[in-house]
């Protein structure tokens, strides 16, 4: 399984045609306690860039956007009972949904590890 980063702190898990996207430790330790997280429709067509989550923490509220481009397949409904999952696990358990992917050559354009640590890095 390869995984990818946004330069907006999004990651996303590729499996076949299947990319499973949530948020970075790096974001989730920027928004300090998770206290609400909206999901995206099961259904819904996104596009690299629009907006397909909202994470709420006792310090703002922040969009999480598409990486690429798909339909959302599955969202992790565990979040919704408890948002707290995005602080203690962002990169695993804390996952917000799944898309199936519409045009892989997308993920071209995204960071591989190596290149968010750097990126990061930098900030």
């Amino acid at each position: 399984m390869a995984r990818y980063f946004t330069d907006e702190h999004e990651w996303i898990d590729v499996d076949g045609d299947t990319a499973t996207a949530g948020i970075t430790d790096y974001a989730q330790g920027q928004l300090g306690d998770i206290v609400f997280v909206e999901l995206p429709g099961i259904g819904s067509t996104l596009k690299r860039g629009d907006d397909a989550a909202v994470v709420e923490s006792v310090k703002a509220a922040s969009d999480v956007y598409a990486p690429i481009d798909g339909q959302v397949a599955e969202v992790n409904a565990a979040l919704e009972d408890d948002p707290s999952l995005v602080n203690t696990s962002p990169e695993g358990e804390g996952w917000f949904f799944k898309l199936t992917i519409a045009d892989a050559s997308q993920l071209d354009g995204l960071m591989d590890e190596a290149g968010y640590k750097s990126f990061v890095d930098g900030l």
